[in-house]
């Protein structure tokens, strides 16, 4: 495992183990920034449903149900958009911390691989 004028330094399972782990965070946390940005997305798309349904002058007013357009009484796809919003915030709330976590564990493992391997691993993405 010598890169870029490293020293030879052994690799133990364990400092497999740490690598490995490293890994499947790094690819977790990638995922949680997709599912965050979805995530996102959707929730301004429900604040945009949620300002047009205030502009609108209907009491009727048709609103998506799967795959269908379902015509709905403007005061319950209010209703809807609202608990819509509120699931996704949660979400959006629930992945933030997720992301934070794995940020942290992800740091600490740097902190012991640099320590054994100096310049023989490079953990930063380019």
């Amino acid at each position: 495992m010598q890169q870029g004028g490293g020293s030879d330094t052994e690799v133990t399972w364990e400092d497999q183990q740490n690598i490995n782990k490293f890994g499947r965070l790094n690819n977790r946390f990638h995922e949680l920034e997709d599912e965050i940005k979805i995530a996102k997305e959707t929730n301004d798309n429900l604040e945009d449903a949620s300002n047009e349904l205030i502009l609108t002058d209907e009491e009727v007013v048709r609103f998506q149900i799967g795959e269908v357009f379902a015509h709905v009484s403007k005061d319950e796809v209010e209703n809807r958009i609202e608990q819509m919003k509120e699931v996704t915030s949660q979400k959006l709330e629930k992945l933030e911390e997720e992301k934070e976590s794995v940020l942290a564990q992800m740091s600490e493992l740097k902190k012991i691989l640099y320590a054994k391997f100096n310049d023989s691993i490079n953990l930063e993405e380019d």
